[in-house]
């Protein structure tokens, strides 16, 4: 294209690429190569420097260019930067053109000919395809105020204050009859031992309290259309049987209801009734029906709730209902789960009544737990020895590869809970490694070290009840090698606390293909960037935060609902956001209707339209992945900026040199 005037410019990052390449040597090839083209190149040691923006922005205008193409590092590090210069200099942003001369040559190319010699082809491929290069318009969306929060524990809890602070609509949703989640079921949290219940119940009172959040409990999100700043969402109200409006929350009903199940809250360590509030501090504190259990709902009996309910409140004919939203931005705060006990049979679980849960030993010392706080054995004895292993699940090549971040630290939690409430019970801590990372918590653990706790360096390999003399009898023996002293112990106690893996929701996969997000390989929601981006994700409006992201505490979990609700302020205090520009389009002459691109578009922003038996692209949806244009069989499919003379231009001038 004769009438292409090309501004080149090549970085030397400080020596990141001048260490390997010669810069100067490839400026001067850009600008011999294309000479009727190529109206100036350039070197500079920093070119993403405002310095260096400045000379792109003087030459612009002093040479009348209308491309420009810099050699430096990563498109994803500073495309943008360049891209604004450009516009700033007075031509279209998309009139330019990045060479990576960095991670794919410097970084990974240890000859300086060899290196050298690619750098002017990747620069030489990069000036023939700005050639090429359309004006692109950028384009706007507006934002939503509106916020949909998916998850009641405390990641969820906090984001929705901080935003319903600053004036918002928040609609909280949370699949469970009450928020909380399982900070709720805690006793205290280290390293400061505060009573968990204490710190939570105000923020889960405000949240229920809050002119601005609109609480849904018992509901799941069942569909999400829509893109940032315009999100249409379908939420599933499950009935409650009850109605919260006239219900006073007095308890009565729960009282007179006959029918009992074991009680999910207290890990079915105790009975709940049929209609039932999940613990003492719910909110809201209202009760719901269980279905599955309710003796109305399985032979049209009964009914003593709703003779006793004073205010009426009973609605045995309540009906599942779906309700419809309207919100421009998301945050999921879904949670996590332990591994099940029972997927590591070498540890006895079920088989021997006193192995406990960490979640199960949670409830026991808890005050408002099913045995009052005591702990005892599960046939009510006070146990004279205990021992917590560590790692169950975790640092695992079978199981968990990764650390779980928590055991540690809510293990020796646990010593010191049992050594406050019994001094002379011997406590054994069996442990890997001690990783004790946070604020205050080597000087928690420095503290159970004088506490008389035993720790034993080692991993438990099985616990058996096999007793090899008659103390052994009726109890847990732990096997494991203490590597301290280089032997194989075996410590019978009277009861066990499995220390388990935190583990991904099971619903998370399927959660990420309702939020069009993704899960990495153990069903943690994946981040845009782990330093850079940690809460944000490859759909622009949705964000992630707390454990569903990966293993956190309490703390880092707060930290990290806080930056996504700072995210969501920061969408809906500018009113509206850039929409990506470099998306795919379809040409209807060309289409088929074969809807091919429908099934594989991974943002879903491809629509059949019946009546025109043709494919449709909804650009606001899409990212410009590329997907469609790949598998388009009959070519219909394109994508901005990297249409086929784009590509087919890039390779020539890579092949050129």
């Amino acid at each position: 294209m004769s009438n292409c005037r090309i501004g080149v410019y090549v970085c030397h990052c400080g020596s990141n690429i001048a260490g390997k390449v010669r810069v100067d040597e490839v400026a001067r090839y850009a600008k011999d190569y294309a000479p009727d083209e190529v109206v100036i190149s350039r070197e500079y040691k920093y070119m993403c420097s405002d310095p260096g923006q400045d000379l792109i922005k003087k030459d612009i205008k002093e040479f009348n260019l209308n491309r420009i193409v810099v050699a430096s590092c990563s498109p994803l590090m500073h495309e943008k930067t360049f891209r604004n210069a450009t516009a700033d200099g007075g031509i279209n942003p998309f009139f330019f053109q990045m060479a990576n001369i960095r991670e794919h040559v410097s970084w990974v190319t240890e000859d300086e000919n060899a290196a050298t010699e690619k750098a002017k082809a990747l620069l030489i491929a990069a000036i023939h395809r700005v050639m090429h290069h359309e004006a692109l318009e950028k384009r706007t969306v507006h934002i939503n105020p509106q916020v949909l929060i998916v998850g009641g524990g405390i990641a969820g809890i906090t984001a929705a204050l901080q935003i319903a602070d600053a004036g918002n609509k928040v609609f909280l949703v949370e699949k469970s009859p009450s928020i909380g989640g399982h900070m709720a079921q805690l006793d205290k949290t280290f390293p400061t031992l505060d009573c968990s219940a204490c710190i939570l119940t105000p923020k889960m009172t405000s949240v229920g309290q809050h002119p601005n959040i609109t609480l849904m409990t018992y509901s799941e999100v069942q569909e999400v259309n829509g893109y940032v700043g315009n999100f249409k969402v379908k939420v599933l109200r499950k009935a409650k049987s009850v109605d919260h409006e006239k219900c006073t929350g007095c308890g009565v009903c729960t009282q007179k209801c006959p029918m009992k199940a074991p009680n999910e809250f207290e890990l079915n360590m105790a009975p709940r009734k049929a209609i039932y509030t999940p613990f003492p501090q719910a909110v809201p504190n209202k009760p719901v029906i269980d279905k599955t259990i309710c003796t109305y709902y399985k032979n049209g009996r009964c009914k003593a709730c709703e003779k006793f309910c004073g205010p009426g409140a009973i609605l045995f004919d309540e009906q599942d209902r779906i309700e419809e939203i309207e919100v421009g931005s998301i945050i999921l705060a879904t949670g996590y789960d332990l591994k099940t006990a029972e997927s590591l049979p070498e540890y006895g679980f079920g088989r021997y009544p006193n192995v406990f849960t960490a979640f199960e030993f949670e409830r026991l010392v808890n005050s408002s737990g099913p045995t009052g706080g005591k702990i005892v054995t599960r046939e009510g004895k006070e146990p004279k020895s205990i021992g917590i292993l560590h790692c169950i699940g975790s640092r695992d090549k079978k199981y968990c590869e990764y650390c779980s971040r928590v055991c540690c630290m809510y293990a020796l939690k646990f010593s010191h809970l049992i050594k406050e409430k019994y001094h002379d019970c011997e406590v054994y801590q069996f442990y890997i490694d001690m990783r004790c990372f946070g604020k205050g918590y080597e000087e928690f653990y420095n503290r159970l070290l004088k506490e008389g706790v035993n720790f034993v360096r080692g991993k438990v390999a099985e616990i058996t009840d096999a007793a090899l003399e008659p103390s052994e009898e009726g109890k847990l023996i732990m096997r494991a090698e203490d590597t301290m002293i280089g032997t194989v112990r075996r410590i019978p106690v009277d009861m066990a606390i499995l220390c388990l893996a935190m583990v991904a929701k099971p619903e998370a996969k399927e959660l990420s293909h309702i939020f069009s997000c993704s899960v990495g390989k153990d069903g943690w929601f994946t981040e845009k960037h782990p330093k850079l981006a940690p809460v944000s994700t490859a759909s622009d409006g949705i964000f992630i935060a707390g454990a569903c992201q990966g293993p956190k505490d309490i703390p880092d979990t707060v930290a990290q609902a806080g930056a996504a609700a700072a995210e969501v302020l920061n969408l809906i205090q500018r009113g509206e956001v850039e929409a990506e520009v470099v998306t795919a389009d379809i040409e209807e002459d060309l289409c088929s209707g074969c809807r091919t691109c429908v099934e594989l578009c991974p943002y879903t922003a491809i629509t059949y339209n019946a009546e025109k038996k043709k494919s449709e692209i909804n650009g606001a949806l899409c990212k410009g992945c590329g997907t469609c244009v790949g598998a388009c069989p009959s070519g219909a499919a394109y994508q901005r900026n990297f249409r086929d003379e784009q590509i087919y231009a890039e390779i020539k001038g890579i092949l050129a040199v």
